[in-house]
C-alpha cells in the first residue's frame, strides 16, 4: 500500500516537479498540498504568488490545498506554529498521513531543519529532488513540459531585469556565472503555469514588477479573465 504524502506547495517549479516525480512512484501517493500564505497580503510567503493562483494550480493538479497563514514579518516560531497546526489538521483529515515532502535540491541545512521540526511533530521528511544536478534538472523540467516565469528576483544576487522572464532555455543561457540554474540559493523564485503535473495549463497574465525591502523584485501574476 502506497504511503500517503503531503507536499509543501510554493507555486514554483521545484514543488511542481516534485509532485510530478512523486506521481511516477508506486510507493507513495500525494494526497494534498500545503502552502504558507501571508495573512496580510494573501500571497505565498516566498514567491509572492496570489492565493487564487495557488488554488488554481492545486485544482489543475486535482489535489486539495491546505493554507497555513503566517505574518509578513514571520519569525521561526511563527512559522513552526503555523506548520504544526497545519500538520495536525492534515493528520486528522488523513489518519495514516505522517510524511511531508519538499522540493529541496541541495541546501543541507534547510533540509536538516525541516527534518528536525517534522520529527518533533512525529512526521517523516521526503525530498525527492535532493542532490539533483540543478543544471540537468532545469533542462529536464523544460523538456518535460514545465512552464514557469520568474516571479521574484533577489536583486543582491541577480539583476532585476530577470524578473518576469520565462524559465526557459534562453534564461538559462543568460544567467551569470555563479547563479544556480534552479535558483536554489534564493536567486529567484518561479510561478508555474503548466506542466505534466497539471491536467490543463493555467491562463495567467503578467502584471507589474515592484521592488520590496530595497531588494526583492516581485512580478505579479494573476488569473487571466475568461
Amino acid at each position: 500500500m502506497a504511503a500517503q504524502v503531503l507536499l509543501a506547495w510554493s507555486g514554483g517549479k521545484d514543488a511542481a516537479w516534485a509532485l510530478h516525480v512523486l506521481r511516477q512512484r508506486d510507493d507513495v501517493e500525494v494526497v494534498g498540498l500545503l502552502t504558507t500564505v501571508t495573512i496580510e497580503y494573501r500571497r505565498a510567503s516566498m514567491q509572492g504568488i496570489r492565493v487564487e493562483v495557488l488554488r488554481a494550480q492545486a485544482a489543475a493538479a486535482d489535489l486539495p490545498l491546505l493554507e497555513a497563514g503566517i505574518p509578513v514579518q514571520c519569525s521561526n516560531d511563527d512559522y513552526d506554529a503555523a506548520m504544526a497546526g497545519a500538520l495536525a489538521g492534515a493528520a486528522s483529515h488523513w489518519p495514516g498521513l505522517r510524511t511531508a515532502a519538499f522540493g529541496d535540491l541541495f541546501l543541507a541545512d534547510i533540509r536538516a531543519y525541516r527534518e528536525q521540526r517534522l520529527a518533533a511533530a512525529g512526521w517523516d521528511l521526503l525530498t525527492p529532488l535532493f542532490d539533483a544536478d540543478t543544471a540537468a534538472l532545469a533542462r529536464q523540467m523544460q523538456a518535460g513540459g514545465l512552464r514557469a516565469h520568474l516571479c521574484c528576483v533577489d536583486t543582491q544576487q541577480l539583476d532585476a531585469r530577470f524578473a518576469g522572464r520565462a524559465f526557459d532555455d534562453a534564461l538559462l543561457r543568460e544567467l551569470p556565472a555563479g547563479i544556480d540554474p534552479c535558483g536554489e540559493n534564493g536567486e529567484f523564485h518561479t510561478c508555474v503555469s503548466a506542466g505534466p503535473m497539471f491536467a490543463a495549463p493555467l491562463r495567467l497574465q503578467q502584471g507589474e514588477t515592484v521592488l520590496r525591502d530595497d531588494r526583492f523584485a516581485y512580478t505579479d501574476f494573476s488569473l487571466a479573465p475568461l
